[in-house]
């Protein structure tokens, strides 16, 4: 054994190569944290039904930014900059939810090392019971099917750490910085969406992101700013407004020059490769917005990896 401690970086995850699409939508559509399809055991079929039907479609967007998603790769690379940081007393794993390495590969890899001291770091920075809650319970079930005694702690938010608050403004500024006049810029958070089911059932996602997008605005007062929703599925209510139709309010009030700011996402993933990048700024175009612009995701910059060295030292005290 040994007297490291094993930091356990958990995302979503994403399909390696086109033929992982619909086994990464499986897995999702199999969740029943996200969401309950009928009764228990006949949520897989539904599922299976569910993710061959989209697929096609689904795999049509990832051609377009390379075939696959890049947020293993991007997470290798920030749990590998974030051993470098933390030092020699630690080591840095990854675990996906939906794709590989998977929670019980992840624990294999720390078993192998002789390390049974777990930090379990979410990499969403807002709690919500569909992301951190659903990492964290398959957490918890391979952890009752480990033959290792591991003791676990684990960190499931960080919305308003004033780190990560000066990470996410540190990319806000430097976009701001490429407008001739950042007056004439409208702002526009974009969240992942949930459904209002989950707010309404006390889900604390929409109470964080609020206070994440109040606390970088503090820093930018005098640009407008504004909320919306992206990555809708499913015929139920989400929250709102959706990110489309609020692109679509701004361009009739004849906003032209726009920067978007992926929220809730720290890595470059389908949602702001495909849906922010092309869906939104084709949108947008179409619209009458000439000068359409994203912020860089957070992904392995220096100042996000210190803002998750900070949140491992600060409970490994």
């Amino acid at each position: 054994m040994t007297d490291k401690t094993a930091v356990l970086l958990l995302q979503m995850g994403g399909p390696d190569s086109l033929e992982c699409v619909e086994p990464f939508l499986f897995n999702l559509f199999s969740d029943r944290d996200i969401i309950r399809i009928g009764p228990a055991l006949l949520q897989p079929l539904i599922a299976r039904f569910i993710s061959r039907r989209r697929a096609k479609k689904v795999v049509e967007y990832y051609k377009k930014i390379g075939g696959k998603s890049p947020i293993r790769e991007l997470t290798e690379q920030q749990a590998a900059e974030l051993e470098t940081v933390l030092g020699e007393k630690y080591r840095c794993f990854i675990a996906m939810r939906y794709s590989q390495p998977g929670t019980a590969a992840a624990l294999a890899a720390i078993a192998r090392e002789g390390i049974t001291d777990i930090i379990a770091l979410s990499l969403y920075p807002h709690y919500s019971r569909a992301t951190v809650g659903s990492s964290i319970n398959e957490l918890e079930r391979e952890l009752k099917k480990s033959a290792t005694p591991f003791t676990m702690t684990s960190i499931t938010q960080f919305f308003d750490h004033p780190a990560y608050i000066a990470a996410l403004s540190e990319k806000v500024a430097q976009a701001l910085a490429g407008f001739p006049d950042r007056s004439s810029v409208q702002l526009v958070f974009s969240a992942h969406g949930l459904p209002q089911s989950f707010i309404d059932s006390g889900d604390p996602y929409l109470d964080h992101i609020q206070t994440t997008v109040r606390l970088t605005m503090e820093r930018f007062g005098d640009v407008s700013h504004h909320l919306s929703f992206q990555s809708r599925a499913g015929p139920v209510k989400w929250l709102e407004p959706s990110t489309e139709a609020k692109i679509a309010e701004l361009a009739a009030a004849d906003c032209k020059h726009l920067l978007m700011v992926p929220l809730s996402f720290v890595s470059d993933h389908i949602e702001t490769l495909y849906e922010i990048d092309i869906q939104y700024k084709e949108e947008a175009a179409a619209l009458g917005i000439t000068d359409f612009r994203r912020t860089g995701a957070l992904n392995s910059s220096p100042a996000f990896i210190a803002c998750l060295a900070e949140l491992v030292r600060n409970i490994a005290r």
